[in-house]
């Protein structure tokens, strides 16, 4: 058990915790959570003993062990799986002990400890670790120097796991896997027989891996059992409590107010006026929670083009001479939501740079739209900015003439106000980087937006803003994350990058995460059970089949407005002259492609609707 009594800190005179209390249960997974800058980190290193309180009490069982990940791995010749075997200190030394210990007695008491903590399965059950976060057997035996930062970053996080500690505090953890490693990472820490505390702003791993949410806000911790959705439910639910609480207290106040206002100078009520004015210093003022930093973006909206943006056919890309995808058969419509699927290093970053022409088509043929714009995002290109710059200079460069007002108002596009366009970015905090990049990235108002882990910085405020602005957005948005929340919500199709290729995923989100962590069932077996009765949709899922219903009629509304220009088009008696029989069949070809492309979009919607149906009829 975990027990924080009273807690005072301040950092630089800043105070981040007054009186905090709050207790963690033995074996409970926790999520922590609150806004930036309000201390997360900190209180982790207050646990660690690694700053010292200003007062109250942090205490743990006698003993207990804590782990976390502080730093990547080192860049040193031993190999991967050496590196995390050496993780788990005792084991290291009593294993190193076996080999030179003489006194049978020692022998004993050193081979019983070995037998305890299960030493001859651990090479398997760090090779297994591994694996989960994505190496695979050759790269185990690689020396650690081999590897860049973040995926040193995984070594070190797969040591602290195989070193089992029994107090397990993971800041950000998935800032550094992708999807497949984020999601096996869930399903680890679920199973883990430890306690387990998580700062993380990823809302699919707090809704999954965790049984209750410890909220760090105005300097106090309080702890909610249950999910991150049940947590917010619950403080929604607190406030709008508080609010009609302090509603009806102001209207007591100003009761009470009117009568002193009306009798306080009359002889015959001074008394009973003397009386309201004690009650109304008696009432304890009700505050409600601090509003969360309203977080913005702001995509600008990109003219409509005729579809398909891109359609490439026998395709193949690479690096070098070395190629990486092939048989590349893809089309893309403006109106697209596509999540990129498949494990780290099967090319989903390579399909991306050749989709945003970083990447030459080494064979087949693709084919663009004439004025096409793509904007790309990748998390390396937070790392780039210029940290000695402000974000307005940013701007400057790339929009030289446009006037200061305006610069500043495409920054507050994005939340970053006045403060921030005018602090060099190198004061900035990761999150207000992000959306520079966007910013930029966004610029000329793309017709297909290219995200590559975008959300990383983002706080859960942040993410949902750009769910809405994404949603909003009228391009093309191809993206790829580890945020399930945002994939489930965004993206309509799904294609799996893997063996080579890229092809449609025929399942959705769910199906594609059971399959990754092998929970799927032979068709055969589950036949053979009762069907279960399906569980009545939650009003959240109704309301996520009500929004998709009105996308999918959105698209076929804008779709049909296209069919019918180029129908009347064609309708033009001038259009079938010889001398523009070439500009003729140009339409024709633009006309079928329209048709194609509203078949596809009435049978998403009919799907789409269907689900509706059935959802609601439970």
């Amino acid at each position: 058990m975990l027990t924080i009594s009273n807690l005072s800190f301040s950092m630089e005179g800043r105070p981040l915790f007054e009186g905090a209390t709050a207790t963690i249960p033995a074996g409970h997974k926790v999520g922590l959570v609150g806004a930036n800058g309000t201390g997360k980190t900190t209180l982790f290193r207050l646990i660690r003993g690694e700053l010292a309180l200003d007062g109250g009490d942090i205490e743990l069982p006698r003993g207990a062990r804590i782990g976390g990940v502080a730093q990547e791995a080192p860049a040193s010749e031993a190999s991967l799986i050496e590196t995390v075997l050496a993780a788990d200190a005792e084991r290291a030394s009593l294993m190193a002990e076996a080999e030179t210990a003489t006194d049978g007695t020692r022998i004993a008491e050193v081979q019983t400890r070995l037998a305890d903590i299960d030493a001859w399965s651990a090479e398997a059950r760090a090779a297994t670790i591994l694996k989960g976060l994505g190496f695979d057997e050759e790269a185990q035996a690689m020396p650690c120097r081999a590897f860049s930062g973040g995926w040193r970053m995984r070594v070190a996080l797969a040591g602290v796991l195989f070193s089992a500690p029994d107090l397990l505090l993971l800041d950000e953890p998935t800032n550094y896997l992708d999807l497949e490693g984020a999601l096996w990472l869930e399903s680890y820490l679920a199973r883990y027989p430890h306690t387990v505390i998580i700062i993380s702003h990823d809302r699919g791993l707090l809704n999954r891996a965790v049984g209750s949410i410890l909220h760090l806000s105005e300097k106090t911790l309080t702890f909610y059992q249950g999910s991150y959705d049940q947590f917010a439910r619950q403080r929604a639910e607190k406030r709008a409590h508080l609010a009609a609480a302090a509603k009806k207290q102001e209207a007591r106040r100003a009761h009470l107010k009117s009568y002193v206002d009306r009798f306080r100078y009359k002889a015959d009520k001074a008394r009973q006026a003397q009386s309201r004015i004690k009650m109304i210093e008696k009432m304890e003022s009700i505050s409600l929670p601090e509003d969360a930093e309203r977080r913005v973006f702001s995509f600008p909206e990109p003219e409509e083009l005729s579809p398909p943006i891109i359609n490439m056919e026998g395709g193949s890309t690479g690096y070098g001479e070395t190629t990486i995808l092939s048989r590349l058969d893809l089309r893309i419509d403006q109106d697209d939501r596509i999540a990129l699927l498949g494990r780290n290093g099967e090319g989903k970053s390579t399909l991306s740079k050749l989709l945003s022409d970083r990447l030459p088509l080494f064979s087949g043929k693709m084919t663009r739209a004439s004025k096409l714009r793509v904007g790309y995002f990748a998390q390396h290109q937070v790392d780039e900015l210029h940290l000695d710059e402000t974000p307005l200079a940013h701007l400057a460069r790339e929009r030289p003439a446009e006037a200061p007002a305006k610069l500043r108002a495409r920054l507050a596009g994005f939340g970053l106000q006045a403060a921030q366009a005018d602090t060099e970015v190198g004061r900035l905090s990761g999150g207000q980087k992000a959306r520079l990049s966007l910013l930029l990235a966004t610029l000329d108002a793309p017709h297909m937006l290219i995200l590559d882990e975008p959300t990383n910085h983002l706080d859960i405020e942040s993410r949902e803003a750009l769910i809405e602005a994404l949603n909003a957005y009228t391009g093309a948005v191809i993206l790829v994350s580890h945020d399930m929340h945002l994939l489930g919500l965004v993206a309509d199709r799904l294609w799996l990058v893997g063996g080579g290729t890229v092809k449609p995923y025929d399942g959705d989100l769910e199906s594609y995460r059971k399959m990754l962590l092998g929970q799927d069932k032979p068709a055969e077996k589950t036949a053979a059970k009762a069907k279960p009765v399906a569980a009545k949709p939650s009003r959240d899922e109704i309301l996520a089949l009500r929004s998709e219903v009105r996308k999918c009629e959105a698209r076929v509304e804008k779709i049909e407005e296209m069919r019918e220009k180029l129908a009347a088009k064609l309708a033009d008696p001038d259009l079938y002259e010889s001398a523009r029989a070439g500009e003729l069949a140009t339409w024709n070809r633009k006309y079928a492609e329209v048709m194609d492309g509203l078949s596809r979009a009435e049978a998403l919607w009919v799907a789409a609707q269907e689900k509706l149906d059935s959802a609601q009829n439970v």
